[in-house]
């Protein structure tokens, strides 16, 4: 199914191609990569290429794909990064959270629930929970995003991101852009085996079945245990068909289908601590230990939905398109977080005080177990939404725009229920045998008996109008802005379940609402004094509701007026943009300015609801390099600064521990490199390393130390041989010095627990390309 057009193509050529593609992730001009492009292929350069027996998207596929980003990626004034799936493939990342990895500025906190049941990212110091869009829709359901077989890239927004997916947060967005079906023939399949047990088959396969109508069929299966863990476990499956009428026409229809199933063991981590006992994991226990229940524990998760979109060109200036989406998410948790109380070797608990001092424990070496054990959570997230955008391009009085205006309507339900399955038939929980520190006992032998705990249920309604334009006022300078305004509401009910005698029996229902408005911008002037430059100053805002997703409410439920004020925030940047070397390798910076001047804290003294009183901000700095140094050497890199401050975290009068303090989960310094070099026509070899900084936790009080999470560096390399035009075979070593890290701290009060990184693997990798 190899396209004739492809057999003229130069090993030159192919490694310049290679270049572009790589190019597009640190989210630089694309202007060098079209071009190299061109050069290339007269085939569609938003489509796979072939390139040195590896599939990669071209250059054009590298470009945000949101209509609401109406300049070219030189001219959009803001920090963008676009991660192809080349990289994704390079780098043998297999999950959203690996492949966040690479961004500098996002780190990872763990999951609610104690057993990680959902994506947490902190992007520029601040929760992208509720931020995480697919093909520009939003994607608000709380579970993890586990493999990339189906998406073509991942687009980092940096900053306020109201204004682009409404109801947002101050750091940015991410969105996951799906494969589509295009206008060639083209097929690869790839298979892997490797150390942990790790075993990956996928499938992408292009096929024009009849004039103007292409179908294309993505699927995968992939199980691998935890490197450097003793339990955890990821096993999954998936399959994405989708057809396209009309490829390449004046009216194209799309009709896509996704479907994925989980079966993964929960990570808790291992105990940690960030006090004046210990400050790290605790000492004796090796990074390998599983302290939940090997025989009961479990994270399944099914996600399936179905999409449509529509695209209208009436000519080169109008063009209609339409996207609609319905989303299950359903999810199986069961979970027994490590909590309990932890006697050290020395004889003192690993938990301070009330005071934050140490206290003696007998036996030494032990760990006494404590806290929810057993709990289920069986939530059902479902999603009805509809976007529908115009795009204009005119001139006024010699200036030329391009506009996009459109509106969207969602609607969000969630249902959960929780539980527990470790009680005995009166409804109490067991016993538990006292453990040692050093070999937790992880099977489970006491009763089970579920027992009902609460039925949660939440919906959420959102209708906006929205519209962006780019203004060439002459060729040197342009103008950018967006505005957006949005309704936003929603309701949360929650009866609670207490069991006595063996019966369950239920409370007083509470319910929270919210009814709000939101108005949204972004305004950008951007100046080129030169064409392959562009130097920008932006300014945008951010509203995020009480209620902004539909699986929570305000957390003050003694009143059922939930209707606070939305959480404002502010971002201005100030940047650059420069393609050198003839427009083969591009340069980026930027300094901003995110403060969060409202959100909400709890009223400790009354029985209101919560007040925006608080206040953070962060100033920092972003760099990046991304492009070819030479035909044969390529390299994307690039690096954040975040100087992050607390303001004021508690209401007005209330003596303030946090003040002045960082934000939690932000480290001052990131940095990532990713860089290849082809050694022969046949052998490319690449290395990248990763650095994530300290970062504080937040303390309790004033009079506590302020306690940091340490940093790391952790390096990753490749070989690929491409063998044939057909065949080619890669080795993934990450981890190369097997580094010691943590990730995904969880620390209330001094103490927690974390997520041990990956120790060293091994994967090797056959692409076989028809």
């Amino acid at each position: 199914m190899r396209s004739n057009t492809r057999a003229g193509v130069t090993a030159r050529a192919k490694r310049a191609l290679s270049v572009a593609a790589v190019a597009g992730a640190a989210g630089l001009s694309l202007a060098p990569a079209l071009a190299l492009a061109a050069d290339a292929t007269a085939a569609d350069a938003d489509q796979p290429t072939d390139v040195s027996g590896v599939d990669i998207v071209g250059a054009k596929g590298h470009a945000p794909s949101s209509p609401k980003l109406t300049a070219t990626p030189l001219d959009t004034p803001q920090t963008i990064t676009v991660v192809s799936d080349r990289t994704v493939r390079d780098q043998n990342l297999m999950t959203l959270r690996d492949i966040l990895t690479t961004v500098p500025g996002i780190t990872f906190g763990a999951g609610e629930g104690g057993g990680g049941y959902g994506d947490s990212i902190n992007l520029r110091g601040y929760s992208a929970n509720n931020d995480i869009t697919t093909d520009g829709l939003r994607d608000s359901a709380q579970y993890t995003r586990s493999d990339p077989f189906n998406l073509q890239q991942i687009e980092v927004v940096n900053g306020a991101n109201s204004v682009y997916s409404g109801a947002g947060s101050l750091g940015g967005s991410i969105n996951l852009v799906s494969k589509l079906p295009h206008a060639r023939d083209t097929a690869l399949i790839t298979g892997g085996l490797g150390t942990d047990g790790y075993g990956r088959l996928t499938v992408d396969a292009n096929k024009v079945v009849a004039d103007g109508i292409a179908v294309r069929l993505n699927a995968m299966k992939h199980k691998n245990d935890v490197p450097g863990r003793d339990v955890e476990t990821y096993d999954r499956w998936g399959i994405a068909p989708s057809v396209t009428f009309g490829v390449g026409g004046p009216i194209e229809a799309t009709l896509s289908y996704f479907h994925q199933e989980d079966d993964n063991t929960p990570e808790y981590g291992v105990p940690y601590g960030s006090n004046i006992i210990v400050n790290g994991p605790l000492p004796g226990v090796d990074r390998s230990t599983y302290f939940g229940y090997r025989n009961m524990d479990r994270q399944k998760t099914q996600v399936d939905s179905l999409t449509g979109r529509v695209r209208w060109t009436f000519n080169d200036n109008i063009t209609l398109s339409n996207i609609s989406r319905w989303q299950k998410v359903t999810q199986d948790l069961l979970v027994n977080p490590p909590q309990g109380t932890w006697c050290l070797n020395n004889g003192f608990s690993a938990q301070p005080s009330t005071t934050f001092q140490p206290v003696a424990c007998t036996p030494a070496g032990s760990y006494t177990l404590s806290g929810p054990r057993g709990n289920i959570r069986d939530t059902e997230n479902q999603q009805w939404v509809s976007q529908t955008d115009v795009n204009l391009k005119f001139d006024t009085f010699g200036w030329k725009h391009n506009m996009v205006v459109g509106f969207s309507i969602s609607h969000e339900t969630y249902d959960l229920t929780t539980g527990n399955i470790q009680r005995t038939t009166a409804g109490v929980a067991p016993a538990y045998p006292q453990m040692t520190l050093r070999n937790p006992v992880n099977v489970y032998t006491g009763p089970r008996n579920f027992f009902l705990s609460a039925i949660s249920e939440g919906e959420l309604n959102n209708q906006a109008l929205y519209v962006f334009d780019t203004v060439e006022l002459n060729d040197q300078w342009q103008l950018n802005g967006g505005l957006r305004y949005e309704k936003n509401d929603g309701e949360f009910i929650n009866t609670p379940y207490t069991v006595v005698g063996g019966v369950a029996t239920p409370g007083v229902t509470t319910r929270a609402k919210s009814d709000e408005n939101l108005f949204s911008f972004r305004l950008g002037v951007v100046y080129k004094p030169v064409e392959n430059a562009s130097l920008y100053l932006a300014y945008g805002n951010t509203e995020t509701p009480s209620q902004g997703t539909v699986n929570g409410g305000c957390s003050v439920t003694t009143n059922p007026n939930c209707d606070v004020d939305p959480e404002e925030g502010e971002v201005i940047e100030l940047g650059a943009k420069w393609d050198v070397f003839d427009s083969r390798l591009s340069l980026t910076g930027a300094i901003f300015q995110n403060e969060r001047s409202k959100f909400r804290v709890n009223d400790l003294t009354t029985n209101l609801p919560q007040q925006l009183d608080g206040k953070s901000r962060v100033r920092g700095l972003t760099l990046g390099a991304a492009g070819q140094i030479n035909e044969r050497w390529t390299v994307i890199a690039n690096y954040t600064y975040l100087d992050s401050e607390i303001l004021q975290n508690v209401v007005d009068g209330v003596l303030d521990a946090q003040k002045g303090d960082p934000l939690p989960n932000t480290p001052k310094h990131a940095f990532n490199l990713w860089t290849s070099y082809m050694i022969t026509d046949k052998i490319m070899v690449g290395y990248g390393a990763t650095f994530s900084g300290e970062y504080a936790f937040q303390r309790p009080t004033g009079s506590t130390a302020l306690y940091h999470a340490p940093s790391y560096w952790v390096h990753n390399a490749a070989v690929t041989w491409t063998a044939t035009d057909n065949i080619s075979l890669q080795l993934n070593i990450k981890n190369l010095t097997d580094e010691e890290y943590y990730t995904r701290i969880r620390s209330a009060n001094g103490f927690g627990w974390a997520t041990p990184g990956d120790a060293r693997s091994a994967q090797v990798t056959l692409n076989y390309r028809f």
